[in-house]
């Protein structure tokens, strides 16, 4: 499933309700507030993946075995390097283990763009994906991500179809809190976590690569 037009307009609505601003009948009404919020949403659902990295959303989680790519020479050292997905937005955990119980930290793996390249083979990896069975499904996603969208998109929009700048700031402040509290209730559905050895540091970017999948689900 991809992202549904009925949630899509649903959002679109509730930016435009706290912009205090008329509803849209649809996604294709000629108004100028509909052409504002499409420029903001983006042609290719930018909105949807700002907000996918934002945090690890239990709903847009994919576990994956990586193969390492033969035809890149790692630097510095590192004897493998592995692609990134092409549906990668965020990192939540590489590790050696297939049920990543012991998530490398920034000593065991570097991130060079497009590549993650380190020692360890194989390499296991739980990241927050765009795929359209995942971050794209627009039918997995909990009310507390599509408030922080629609807060989001109202902000975006706030000064063209507004100008209020008292408005504004009250978005940027809201678009704060929707955000912790989405995160939080995210994090309400996780099993208890154990702390890895060493530093909590993760590198978080890029796009591109092979991969192999191993589980659609979290382990």
């Amino acid at each position: 499933m991809a992202i549904s037009g009925d949630i899509k307009l649903g959002i679109y609505n509730g930016a435009l309700a706290r912009l205090g601003s008329r509803q849209l009948a649809n996604l294709s009404e000629g108004r100028e507030s509909r052409r504002v919020l499409d420029q903001f949403w983006g042609g290719q659902n930018q909105l949807v993946s700002y907000a996918l990295e934002r945090g690890d959303w239990n709903f847009a989680l994919r576990a994956r075995l990586l193969e390492a790519d033969t035809a890149v020479e790692p630097v510095w050292g590192w004897a493998y390097a592995y692609a990134k997905p092409d549906d990668f937005r965020r990192l939540s955990a590489l590790s050696a283990d297939e049920r990543l119980q012991n998530s490398l930290t920034a000593e065991g793996y570097a991130d060079e763009g497009g590549y993650w390249v380190t020692d360890v083979t194989p390499l296991y990896v739980r990241y927050v994906s765009d795929d359209a069975d995942y971050g794209f499904n627009s039918g997995k996603w909990t009310q507390g991500f599509i408030d922080f969208m629609e807060v989001r998109l109202a902000h975006l929009s706030c000064n063209r179809l507004t100008g209020d700048k008292s408005l504004l700031n009250q978005l940027i402040a809201e678009e704060k809190k929707s955000l912790a509290n989405a995160k939080s209730v995210d994090a309400m559905d996780e099993g208890v976590k154990f702390l890895p050895q060493g530093s909590w540091s993760r590198a978080r970017s890029g796009r591109s690569g092979r991969n192999r999948d191993r589980s659609t689900s979290l382990p």
